[in-house]
């Protein structure tokens, strides 16, 4: 017997509790629901709403023809007059034009918003 040991109690290992089988997360298969479920939370609030934002993105440039009054992402306002492969030509202003990428079109405004402004 040590001094020390009439100060502080010794600690004893206890036996290990046994594990609980089964459950809803216990066991075998169980251990997949809530990975499973988180992938398909993500991709119905996440990949799904961005993939329709793309998608609703690439039709508006395909509908893209000259005259159509634009904003791009710079916000920069002004009406089509040419469109190629990968740029579009827009006016912002008399005889000033400028080349954008078409992926730089962020809306196509209503006819006669520019006139109005």
């Amino acid at each position: 017997m040590n001094l020390l040991d009439l100060l502080i109690a010794p600690a004893h290992a206890q036996a290990a509790p046994a594990a609980a089988q089964g459950g809803l997360f216990g066991g075998g298969l169980g251990g997949l629901i809530l990975p499973l479920v988180l992938i398909a939370v993500m991709y119905f609030l996440i990949f799904r709403p961005q993939a329709k934002r793309a998608k609703e993105h690439r039709g508006m440039l395909e509908k893209l023809s000259k005259g159509d009054e634009v904003l791009t992402n710079g916000g920069i306002a002004g009406t089509v007059t040419d469109i190629g492969e990968n740029f579009i030509t827009v006016e912002i202003a008399d005889n000033v034009r400028i080349r954008v990428q078409k992926g730089a079109i962020a809306n196509v405004l209503p006819k006669g918003t520019l006139k109005s402004a």
